[in-house]
């Protein structure tokens, strides 16, 4: 079992910047892939970024070249750097986590992301 508790949401200017952190609990922690998706109100949630074992990471089109996603299986925390911010990227965040490619079985609850004009 793995619990996920989210951080670092906020209010942010457009072009501003915010860092994500993803706490987790539970064993084998190193086992898993990481990711992070986003609910905006009255759409679905859409993946975002994700970082497997190895450390190879994957990337929404629309967050290539703005968002770094990494880990610390030290720590067991996951990031995701979000720079250029844009109010496109408003919306809730969550981290999840899987142990098998493209499938997550552990969620967080969220944290809000604002990103004004």
């Amino acid at each position: 079992q793995v619990q996920l508790v989210e951080s670092g949401g906020g209010l942010v200017q457009a072009g501003g910047s915010l860092r994500l952190s993803c706490a987790a609990s539970g064993r084998a922690f190193s086992s898993y892939t990481m990711g992070w998706f986003r609910q905006a109100p009255g759409k679905e949630r859409e993946f975002v970024a994700a970082i497997a074992r190895s450390g190879n990471s994957y990337y929404t089109d629309s967050v290539k070249g703005r968002f770094t996603i990494s880990r610390d299986n030290v720590k067991n925390t996951v990031h995701l750097q979000m720079n250029s911010l844009k109010p496109e990227d408003t919306a809730v965040y969550y981290c999840a986590a899987g142990l098998s490619y493209g499938t997550y079985d552990y969620w967080g609850q969220g944290t809000q992301v604002t990103v004004s004009s």
